[in-house]
Order: C-alpha cells, then sequence, then structure tokens
C-alpha cells in the first residue's frame, strides 16, 4: 500500500483564501514549510478508499519516523488474518481522525493477540458493568459492589477511559468524597437548627402560622438529611474497584492497577472494651458508651442469661453467649448439622439479610465451615429447646412450616436477622444492663475462652476465623480480674533492692507485732498478770534514788 512523506505550505492567498501551495514564494525557505505523512490503508468492507493522515512535523525526518510506525503497526496482522487487519486498520483511521498519539506497537501485538479492543475507547463504567454482571458470588457480595458502583465510582471516574486511568484520579476522587462529607455535615447540621427552630415557634396566632408556613418552605428548600461516606465504606469502595482492575489485568486489557496505589484514610477498627464498674457509673450518668464495641463481664452475662431464661429463645442467646455464633449461622443454624449425643454441631449455612429480604447462604469462607464443641450445660439447653419445639409443632399442626432449623418463629418458618437484632436490642434495655450490640455477644464468648486460658487456635477455630491475628486484635478484650492476675504475675518477675527490703521490714513488723501480741495476752491472765504486776513493783523500786 502506498504511502509517503512530502511537504506543505499553509499560506493561503489574501484574496481567494486558498493555499497557496507550490506556488507559496517562500516555500524554498528552510523553516517555512512543514511536513506530513499519507499512508493507504486496507479499503473498508464496502470498498471505499481510507488512509492516515498527519501533518505539522518540523522535518522529514520525524515525518518518517511516524510513517515508519504507522507501517510497522499494519505489519502487525497477518496476511491471512483479515479480521485483525480490520482492527488495526479501524485503530489507525481513529487514531488520525482524533489527532491521537500512534499506539505502542508491542502492547498493540499483545492486545491483537489477546482478541481485545484496540481502539482503547472502553471507559471506565462500561468496564465496571461488564464485570459486575460477570460475577458470580452471593447476592448481597453483589449488591454491595454494585452500590459502590452506582453510587461513588461511575458518578466521578466513570467517564474517564479505563487504559488512561491514574493513581492521580483516584486521588482526586477520594479528596472529593470527604468534601462532600463535610457539605453533608453542614446540610445535615443547618436542617438540624431550623427543625429545632420550627418546633419552638407557637401554633397559635396568625404571625406564628406565617413564620411557620415560611420555616416549613425553607426546611423543603434544604437538602435531606443524608449519611457521609465514612473511613470503612471508602475503604470498600477502594476495594471494589481494585478487585475490578485486577481482573482487568489478568484479561489483559490493562498492565497497571491505580487502585493498588492510591493512599486513603486508614480505618481504624473500635477495640472491644468490658464494662467495668466505672464505666457502668458514667453511662448511668451519661448514657455515652466508652466505644461502638462492649462486652459484658462474666457476672453480667449471667445475669442477663437468667433474666431472659424464660424468653422463647433463649437457646439461642446462650449458644452465642458461650461458643460465638454469628447472627445469621445461628438463624440458619439446621437440627440435621447439631450432634447433641457427640456434644458438637458444624457450621455449614446461614441466613444473610440482603436489605430487608432473607435468603440463605453458605458460610462466607472457607474457615466458615466449622465443628463448634458444646459443653454440657449448653446442650442440656437444646435438649429442652427442642423439647419446646417439638410441642409447638404439634399445636400448630398443619400450619406448621417445616424449615428443619433449630431456631425458628412461633409456627416454624424462618427467623429474620433484622428483627433477632430488635429483639435482642429491646431485651437488654429491659434488663437494665449496659448496652452491647448482639455481635458483642460474640466478643463476649471470644474474651471468656481468652479469661479461661483456652489455646488462641481453639478459640480462632470456633470463632471461625482464618487467621489467629484477627482473633488477638479484634476480639481479645481482657477482663478486670485476668488483667489484675497478669500485672501482678508480672511483677513478680523483677527482683526490685526496695521490695525486697519492704518485705523484711514487714515481715519483722508482723514478727514485734505478734510477740508484742503474745505478751499482751499473758498479761491478761490472771495468775501472769500477780506476776507482771509483781515484776513491775520491782523494777520500780530499782528505778527509786537513794536517800
Amino acid at each position: 500500500m502506498k504511502g509517503s512523506t512530502y511537504r506543505r505550505c499553509s499560506c493561503r492567498d489574501p484574496k481567494t483564501g486558498k493555499e497557496l501551495g507550490t506556488s507559496c514564494p517562500k516555500r524554498n525557505s528552510r523553516n517555512h514549510c512543514t511536513y506530513s505523512v499519507r499512508q493507504e490503508l486496507p479499503p473498508r468492507e464496502d470498498g471505499s478508499r481510507r488512509s492516515f493522515a498527519r501533518g505539522g512535523y518540523e522535518s522529514r525526518k520525524v515525518a518518517q519516523a511516524d510513517l515508519d510506525h504507522v507501517r510497522a503497526l499494519l505489519g502487525l496482522a497477518e496476511s491471512d488474518d483479515p479480521e485483525g487487519t480490520e482492527l488495526i486498520a479501524e485503530m489507525l483511521e481513529e487514531v488520525s481522525r482524533e489527532r491521537a498519539p500512534l499506539h505502542d506497537v508491542e502492547e498493540t501485538r499483545r492486545r491483537l493477540n489477546a482478541g481485545q479492543d484496540l481502539i482503547g475507547s472502553l471507559t471506565v463504567a462500561e468496564y465496571l458493568d461488564r464485570w459486575l454482571t460477570g460475577k458470580r458470588i452471593r447476592k448481597s457480595g453483589l449488591n454491595r459492589y454494585e452500590t459502590d458502583i452506582r453510587v461513588h465510582l461511575k458518578p466521578r471516574i466513570g467517564q474517564r477511559r479505563l487504559d488512561r486511568l491514574r493513581v492521580s484520579h483516584l486521588s482526586e476522587m477520594f479528596t472529593d468524597i470527604r468534601d462532600a462529607n463535610t457539605q453533608i455535615l453542614e446540610d445535615n447540621a443547618q436542617r438540624r437548627a431550623a427543625i429545632d427552630e420550627l418546633a419552638t415557634i407557637p401554633w397559635k396566632g396568625a404571625e406564628h402560622r406565617a413564620r411557620r408556613k415560611a420555616m416549613k418552605a425553607a426546611i423543603d428548600a434544604m437538602p435531606p438529611f443524608r449519611r457521609i461516606t465514612g473511613p470503612a465504606t471508602r475503604l470498600h469502595v477502594k476495594a471494589t474497584l481494585r478487585a475490578a482492575l485486577n481482573d482487568a489485568i489478568g484479561q489483559q486489557i490493562i498492565t497497571f492497577n491505580p487502585a493498588a496505589h492510591v493512599e486513603i484514610d486508614p480505618v481504624r477498627k473500635p477495640k472491644a472494651l468490658v464494662w467495668t464498674d466505672e464505666r457502668v457509673a458514667k453511662w448511668e450518668q451519661t448514657g455515652e458508651k466508652p466505644s461502638p464495641v462492649m462486652v459484658w463481664t462474666p457476672k453480667q452475662t449471667g445475669a442477663f442469661l437468667d433474666f431472659v431464661a424464660e424468653d422463647r429463645l433463649y437457646a439461642m442467646w446462650h449458644l452465642i453467649a458461650f461458643r460465638g455464633l454469628r447472627r445469621g449461622e445461628a438463624c440458619g443454624q439446621p437440627w440435621s448439622e447439631t450432634n447433641l449425643d457427640t456434644h458438637s454441631l458444624t457450621v455449614s449455612s446461614q441466613l444473610v439479610q440482603d436489605g430487608w429480604e432473607v435468603e440463605a447462604s453458605d458460610p462466607k469462607t472457607d474457615s466458615g465451615y466449622r465443628v463448634v464443641a458444646l459443653d454440657d450445660d449448653t446442650v442440656s439447653v437444646l435438649k429442652r429447646h427442642r423439647e419446646r419445639q417439638d410441642a409447638d409443632r404439634a399445636e400448630w399442626g398443619s400450619a406448621w412450616v417445616e424449615t428443619g432449623h433449630v431456631f425458628t418463629q412461633e409456627d416454624g418458618s424462618w427467623l429474620h436477622p433484622g428483627k433477632v437484632t430488635d429483639l435482642f436490642e429491646r431485651l437488654v434495655a429491659a434488663s437494665g444492663l449496659p448496652p452491647i450490640r448482639l455481635h458483642d455477644l460474640r466478643h463476649g464468648a471470644a474474651t471468656l475462652m481468652l479469661a479461661a486460658d483456652i489455646d488462641i487456635k481453639i478459640v480462632s477455630d470456633t470463632l471461625g476465623h482464618s487467621d489467629t491475628r484477627i482473633t488477638r486484635d479484634i476480639y481479645q478484650s481482657v477482663l478486670p480480674q485476668v488483667g489484675k492476675s497478669a500485672a501482678e504475675a508480672t511483677a513478680k518477675l523483677v527482683p526490685l533492692q526496695r521490695k525486697v527490703e519492704a518485705e523484711k521490714a514487714a515481715r519483722k513488723a508482723a514478727k514485734k507485732a505478734k510477740a508484742k501480741k503474745a505478751r499482751k495476752g499473758d498479761a491478761d491472765r490472771p495468775k501472769d498478770k500477780a506476776k507482771a504486776q509483781a515484776k513491775a513493783k520491782k523494777k520500780a523500786k530499782l528505778r527509786k534514788p537513794k536517800k
């Protein structure tokens, strides 16, 4: 196919407006004209001609280099590969039309061999939609990805080309999210202040009614109350994009994942704190929780279980408190995987909440599949629960819904995890105990096991953690008595001289006090008392001065 470089003068006749071309008087000047290239491309399917054309080169050498580049790209497709030839021709035609830089030869070769688009106009939004459609995960996880993409990623970076996405673009996105949080907080504060002011305006009186009407109109014009995008959500947005771009690298669409290198604010997971007497007293005064994650002491846990002993779901509260099952695992535990004869149950399913809908699902990770040992008391509790469930089944008759679950509603149907949480919160409030979340019963179970000197690996396996570090970092809340014992044991390991001298002085004082007490006891007896009096008189006589 034909191709060439040539000089071109862009000067125009001032009268006609036409280019002078070769008749330009300055054409022979060394730096007056520029160079251009033209390369014939394979014809279109309908037989029409097309070409790659570009001008504005300062020298013939630079123009020739681009012409060689174009020819190298055309040479990537084999003569017996009409599809590849057409793809490269379309790519060069678009590059010429858009005046875009020429594509790298080796990168184009890789994409051509991988069957990818050579034009590279795939946007982030288009790719994320394609990626989400191909995901095969449970519905709740899919919905979480969809929310991140719809709310955060597509509005902010969706229009960018996927192959041109950079770390700086993502940094700008997260900066925008933080700025939006500031604006949301200000809008919420203004709306709250207006509502509070509206509540102070009396209802009666024409002037007051007019003022209330104006205030309501102003409130309606304000942005509605909105939630900010917190650190945990921002981290999840980053994780969603990183997973999507990793798949794009695996498909050889891109070679670099900017989401793996963007820095965002770290997420500090709240540490579980124990409801000590001091914290309970402060909570009673102010109503404030010291931490979002609070754990009951063994005494408080026992008080709660005693309070709910007659509750229909007592066995569930007991199982979570002692064995640390998750809410969904407890709600979805089947009798077929609960062997009371061998004192064990197998966690193999769960009920998960998607919005307000409930669906059965497998455990989230491989470590979620586990066998949990049961103590004698827990087995007895579950046996009584089964007897009560059998009585309910007989009472409901044909209306009973047979799900095979250990914990169900009154008619045997599935428990709703959200309603279980609401019930737990009402029971805690009625008990008068300091507040904890239902998931905090799981924290408490881990804390009790660790306080009982159970091996960390066994605790981790019981809870279904993939790594013992998770158990240490999140669930290990030191109970006061355990911490005191550890502190005393540690202090005894250091031989301080002042401590030795203090102990000697204490022993000497104790010995002296014992001897004094013994003498006093002897003086109190009648016979010894007389001897003591005679001895005292003798000493007094000896002390009397001679005349």
